[in-house]
């Protein structure tokens, strides 16, 4: 089990913040330029419990600041089954592949039977930092029912969307990602994407 990420350190003017309610809280991540505030305020909406926290949660997901998008997927993951369906929605609709990534990481983080076909879509998606962090979160979901559209992925034109394919299926391939594994080792002709499929096929097969 990893480490509850440690909660970020209160910027300049976090009292005022932390007596904020929702209404002002909302303001200031819409209106503030630092992105220390802004982060501050998502940490503060996410630990508020309420569920009118969710869609500005959802809408930091798209900030342009790493800290800030990084802070509310901890957020939804903390709000627990409530995130789901908005985080759903947000891989889905959300132009912004930054957002697809981090929503996808927050289902994987929840790891309930709902995010199941979410992140089977997320197989599909047009970025490869999605494909990724969907192919991780099936890994971390353990449901074989992602094998095939997992298999499909070790393909992909992103080398690193390779090996987690790969990771994913030592995890949860059975029998149909063995043979899928040895298939891919044969054709891959990356040296570091080939180790990859090696352990893989060392775990699954012990």
């Amino acid at each position: 089990m990893t480490d509850k990420p440690l909660p970020p350190t209160p910027p300049e003017g976090a009292g005022d913040l932390e007596t904020q309610g929702i209404e002002m809280l909302v303001h200031t991540f819409h209106s503030s330029a630092d992105p220390t505030l802004r982060r501050y305020a998502v940490y503060l909406l996410g630990k508020s419990g309420d569920p009118a926290a969710l869609r500005p949660l959802i809408e930091a997901l798209a900030d342009p600041e790493k800290t800030v998008r990084e802070q509310a997927m901890l957020s939804l993951v903390d709000s627990g089954k409530s995130a789901i369906r908005p985080l759903t929605d947000a891989m889905a609709k959300e132009p912004k592949w930054q957002a697809r990534y981090r929503a996808a990481e927050a289902l994987g983080k929840l790891a309930d039977d709902e995010v199941l076909q979410p992140l089977i879509r997320g197989l599909k998606d047009d970025r490869d930092h999605v494909r990724y962090m969907a192919a991780k979160g099936l890994k971390e979901l353990g449901d074989s029912r992602a094998v095939e559209p997992l298999i499909i992925l070790l393909n992909d034109e992103n080398r690193v969307v390779r090996m987690m394919t790969a990771r994913a299926l030592s995890a949860i391939g059975g029998e149909k990602g063995r043979i899928a594994l040895e298939a891919a080792l044969a054709s891959e002709t990356d040296d570091e994407v080939k180790n990859v499929i090696r352990e893989a096929l060392a775990v699954i097969t012990s």
